[in-house]
């Protein structure tokens, strides 16, 4: 057990390192090269090394000190140790890195701005899946949530604006914009690493049908299925509900199911993430053995019930 969990926590920490180091490689490699900036304390530490050629590496850890006394203060030692882990890591690799400036590898700073954001922002979602950051805004913004129930994508929003209003009035407009493309392409990119890129797909049936819809789903789709009870709004009148979680794949499967049992059913189908269980992070049991056991497990209800009858009479 104790070897389990000091590799678990060795490959975490991995994790964590090679999304620091895609980062970095996204500043040098792009971003830094085309002048750009990111949002967040780097982005702050971006702007003073394109004045005055301090590293950004220390900068960042730098500007990060009090943001880390006050993650050990308000959350703990736990929270603070990742958060010191990330930031020094992030830290180091993008000083230790900084000779891939020189390459310059790409001269249009669309393209600097997409593909810097892209490896920037596979990085940042890599250390937010292993459940640690790199300092900086998070922080702030976790702070803020926390005593003032502020939304943290707002709080991040306005830091990250005064930071692209400073590089308008330094560097100009057209900077400014290739930047705001960083920063989009690299919050899109976090988000969707940080919550998995297999994302499922969740389906709500409405059907009067919904029992031979559900019936088919398990048996052809091999997904469980899970009955709603509801009441139509204008009547008032009972609804047969189904919901069932499936892979991308299979939608158009159970689309053209429910196509065969009632073309005029009602149903949503919507993205899903982190989705846990059985058939998705656990073993599931192939319906034909599921439905074995329930018909033995119905046998031997029926069994008892004829037994206690009879006894009964």
């Amino acid at each position: 057990m104790g070897r389990n969990i000091w590799r678990k926590h060795v490959l975490r920490y991995l994790q964590i390192t090679l999304g620091c180091l895609l980062v970095c490689l996204g500043f040098n490699l792009f971003l830094i090269p085309a002048h750009l900036l990111t949002g967040g304390i780097s982005g702050v530490a971006l702007i003073i090394y394109y004045l005055t050629d301090l590293p950004v590496g220390l900068q960042n850890l730098v500007y990060n000190l009090p943001i880390l006394y006050l993650a050990y203060h308000v959350f703990g030692r736990l929270y603070a140790a990742d958060t010191i882990f990330g930031t020094v890591v992030l830290s180091v690799i993008l000083d230790a890195t900084h000779f891939l400036v020189d390459w310059s590898i790409c001269s249009d700073p669309m393209l600097n701005a997409i593909f810097g954001g892209v490896l920037a922002g596979i990085g940042f979602g890599m250390v937010f899946r292993a459940n640690a950051n790199t300092g900086g805004l998070d922080v702030i913004a976790a702070v803020a949530k926390k005593y003032y129930s502020l939304d943290v994508g707002t709080v991040v929003f306005l830091l990250n604006f005064f930071i692209i209003m400073g590089s308008v009035a330094l560097f100009g407009i057209e900077f400014a914009l290739f930047s705001v493309v960083s920063i989009y392409v690299t919050a899109e990119l976090t988000n969707r690493v940080a919550a998995g890129l297999n994302r499922e797909k969740s389906i709500v049936i409405v059907s009067p049908q919904a029992k031979a819809i559900c019936s088919d789903i398990m048996e052809h789709v091999h997904r469980g299925a899970t009955f709603l009870d509801g009441r139509g709004g204008f009547a008032e009148e009972t609804k047969s509900i189904l919901f069932v979680v499936v892979s991308l794949t299979q939608v158009s499967r159970v689309k053209t199911i429910v196509d065969h049992h009632d073309p005029q059913a009602f149903m949503i189908v919507s993205d899903t993430s982190e989705v846990s269980g059985k058939g998705f992070t656990l073993d599931c049991e192939s319906y034909e053995d599921a439905r074995r056991k329930w018909q033995q497990t119905h046998e031997k209800q029926q069994a008892l019930a004829n037994t206690h009858q009879r006894n009964g009479k």
